[in-house]
C-alpha cells in the first residue's frame, strides 16, 4: 500500500513539473516575440526624441530672439505712463447710499505732475471718491481710470504705482512701528530704507513705540512714512495732516512740495484751506456728494480783477453809490459798506467816481481759496456747507442773550 501511495505522488509531481515546463516555454516564446518588436519601438522613440530636440532648439532660438516677454509688457506699461497726460480720470461717478448720502455725478481729471486738492466737510464725499479711485469700491454709475486702467478691474496693477494714506488708519497686530515699517518694506520689496529713515528723522517719529499705544499724531506719522518710503509716482492722501501738531504739519507740507518738485502726481483731501492753497495746483470743493467748483490756485493768486471794501460816512452817499454800475459782492447797510469786484482796467474810473463821495475808508480785499469758496457756498442757499458753523455762532449768541435776560430780571427783582 505504501508503495502505491508513493507512486501516485511521483505521478502527480511529474504532471506538475510538465505543466511548469510548458508555462516556462510559453513565457520564453513571448519574450522572444517582444525582443523582436523592441528594435522597432526603440527606433520610434529615437525619432520622437530627435523631433522633440528640434522643437526645443526652435524654442531656444525664439527665446534668444525675444528674451523676456514679461519685461516687454512692463516696459510698455511704463512707456504708456510716461506718455500719459491724464493720470486720474473720473467721469460721472455716482454711488447712492440713499437718503441723499453718497456721491453724485463726480467728474474731474488729474494731469501728470499735478497736485489736486479735495476740500469739504465730514460726510461730503471726499473719502468715498478716493476709495473708488483706489479700487476699494465699485461705481454704480460712471467710470474711474488710473493710468488708463479701470480702477476696479485693474486695481492690483494700479497699486504698483500708487502710495496711499487712508483717512482711518488701522495697523496690523505688530508690536512696534519698526516691525510694521519692515513688514511694509518686505511687501513692497524695498531694500533701500534711506528715504524712510530720512522721513522718520524729519517727522521726529519714535518707531520703537508700541503701535496700539501710539497717539493719533504718532500713528499718522507712521502711516506717512509707510506710504512715502516706496517713492511711487502717484500719491493719494486722505486728510494726511489729521492729528499732526502745527510744527509737524509744516514739515509735512514741505515734504509734499518736495514730492511735487520730483514730478509726482498727488491727490490730497483736507478740511484746511491754507494747506491746500500752499501745495495744490487746483482744488475741488465738494458739497453733499457733488463737486460745485474747481478753483485754479494760480488764477486766485494772480487775478485779473480786484476787490475793494468801501465804507461811506453818510447813508445818502451809500445809497447813491449802490445805483452805479459796478459788480457788488456784498452790502452791509448797518455800516454803509459795500464790497465790489472790478477789473484792473476800470480802476481809474472807480477812483474818479469816489471823488464825489465822503468815504470813511477804502481797503483792498486780498483773494484766497477760503474767501473764494465762501463766496461760492454763499450762493448755494440751504445747502451751505458752513451751516453748522453758523449755528454754533447762533447758539453762542443765544446763550449770551439768555444770560443778559436773566441779569435784567435779577436787577428788576432787586429793585422791587
Amino acid at each position: 500500500m505504501e508503495e502505491e501511495i508513493i507512486k501516485d505522488k511521483e505521478v502527480t509531481l511529474d504532471i506538475h513539473i510538465k505543466e511548469m515546463e510548458d508555462d516556462q516555454d510559453k513565457k520564453d516564446e513571448k519574450k522572444t516575440k517582444s525582443m523582436r518588436k523592441q528594435p522597432k519601438k526603440q527606433a520610434k522613440k529615437v525619432e520622437k526624441a530627435k523631433t522633440s530636440n528640434l522643437e526645443n532648439d526652435k524654442d531656444v532660438q525664439s527665446a534668444k530672439e525675444e528674451p523676456v516677454s514679461e519685461d516687454k509688457e512692463n516696459k510698455k506699461e511704463i512707456d504708456l505712463y510716461s506718455e500719459k497726460k491724464e493720470i486720474i480720470k473720473v467721469e460721472n461717478l455716482t454711488k447712492d447710499y440713499g437718503n441723499g448720502r453718497g456721491i453724485f455725478d463726480i467728474s474731474f481729471t488729474i494731469n501728470k505732475g499735478e497736485v489736486f486738492g479735495f476740500v469739504g466737510t465730514n460726510g461730503s464725499g471726499k473719502t468715498t471718491t478716493i476709495r473708488h479711485i483706489m479700487g476699494f469700491l465699485k461705481a454704480r454709475e460712471g467710470s474711474v481710470e488710473v493710468l488708463g486702467l479701470d480702477a476696479w478691474k485693474d486695481s492690483s496693477e494700479i497699486k504698483k504705482y500708487v502710495s496711499y494714506i487712508p483717512g482711518e488708519i488701522a495697523f496690523p497686530d505688530l508690536n512696534t512701528g519698526t516691525l510694521f515699517l519692515k513688514s511694509q518694506a518686505e511687501l513692497l520689496k524695498l531694500q533701500d530704507m534711506t528715504y524712510a529713515n530720512e522721513l522718520i528723522s524729519r517727522l521726529q517719529l519714535d518707531t520703537s513705540a508700541n503701535l496700539k499705544r501710539m497717539s493719533k499724531g504718532m500713528k499718522q506719522k507712521t502711516a506717512i512714512v509707510a506710504a512715502l518710503m516706496a517713492n511711487k509716482d502717484i500719491l493719494i492722501l486722505d486728510e494726511p495732516t489729521t492729528g499732526l501738531d502745527p510744527l509737524m504739519r509744516e514739515v509735512f507740507l514741505d515734504i509734499i512740495l518736495e514730492e511735487k518738485q520730483k514730478g509726482k502726481t498727488i491727490l490730497m483731501s483736507s478740511q484746511m484751506f491754507d494747506e491746500l492753497e500752499i501745495t495744490c495746483d487746483r482744488v475741488a470743493l465738494i458739497l453733499n456728494g457733488k463737486i460745485i467748483d474747481i478753483a485754479d490756485i494760480e488764477k486766485l493768486k494772480n487775478p485779473t480783477y480786484r476787490m475793494y471794501k468801501i465804507e461811506f460816512k453818510s447813508p445818502d452817499d451809500y445809497q447813491k453809490f449802490k445805483k452805479l454800475k459796478y459788480e457788488f459782492i456784498r452790502f452791509q447797510d448797518k455800516y454803509n459798506q459795500v464790497t465790489i469786484k472790478i477789473e484792473e482796467k476800470r480802476l481809474n474810473k472807480l477812483f474818479n467816481d469816489l471823488k464825489n463821495y465822503n468815504l470813511k475808508f477804502i481797503s483792498e480785499v486780498k483773494n484766497n481759496l477760503e474767501r473764494h469758496f465762501r463766496q461760492v457756498l454763499a450762493m448755494q442757499g440751504d445747502d451751505y456747507v458752513y451751516k453748522e458753523e453758523v449755528t454754533r455762532k447762533d447758539r453762542k449768541r443765544a446763550k449770551k442773550q439768555i444770560k443778559r435776560e436773566k441779569k435784567e430780571k435779577r436787577r428788576e427783582e432787586d429793585v422791587q
